[in-house]
């Protein structure tokens, strides 16, 4: 194991932390974990037992229930996975919104000031997040739920429920082009 570690780390036993891993304390590590090659915790991070982190993903101000999984080239920040959650390859959690000011939620179909400038999401138990999917800031996602691939989603999405997209592909005749 050749990963870097700095600051009050403490990893669970059985969990194995490939080379090239950059682990920035303070961070808390479960048992029987896996933590693969290029992984970079960043501080304020805990993770249950049984979870994966994969290669090329970064984790900050993160809790992560037993069993969830981000196994490659995810960002999480500010953000919490429940138990035996799921991200896709290449799936975003923005934690920042671009506009000055706090992250707003919809409360009882009111705005909802949650004070904090920085907030990702909230993934409940089971939810299962497809590939390259982007969570904007102050997501939260139902237990059981699913977004579907591709989905920019910002909103609740209650327990159970499915997020897709609409958009229609267009498909045109192949024409050669003049030379």
């Amino acid at each position: 194991m050749n990963a870097i570690c700095s600051r009050m780390e403490f990893i669970g036993e059985g969990t194995v932390v490939e080379d090239g891993v950059m682990i920035k304390g303070p961070a808390i590590i479960g048992k029987n974990c896996q933590i693969r090659h290029s992984a970079y915790l960043r501080e304020n991070v805990i993770i249950g037992d049984n979870c994966v982190i994969g290669n090329s993903s970064e984790l900050k101000n993160a809790l992560l229930f037993n069993g969830a999984q981000a196994p490659h080239y995810n960002y999480i920040g500010d953000s919490i996975l429940g138990h035996k959650a799921h991200l896709g390859a290449g799936v975003k959690i923005s934690n920042f919104k671009l506009m000055p000011g706090n992250i707003f939620i919809e409360k009882d179909g009111a705005p909802f000031d949650t004070g904090l400038r920085k907030f990702g999401a909230m993934i409940g138990d089971g939810a299962e997040i497809g590939c390259n999917a982007v969570l904007n800031p102050g997501s939260i996602i139902g237990r059981g739920a699913v977004v579907y691939p591709n989905v920019f989603w910002r909103d609740i999405l209650p327990p159970n429920m499915i997020a897709k997209n609409k958009a229609g592909v267009e498909v045109v005749v192949k024409r050669p082009r003049d030379a």
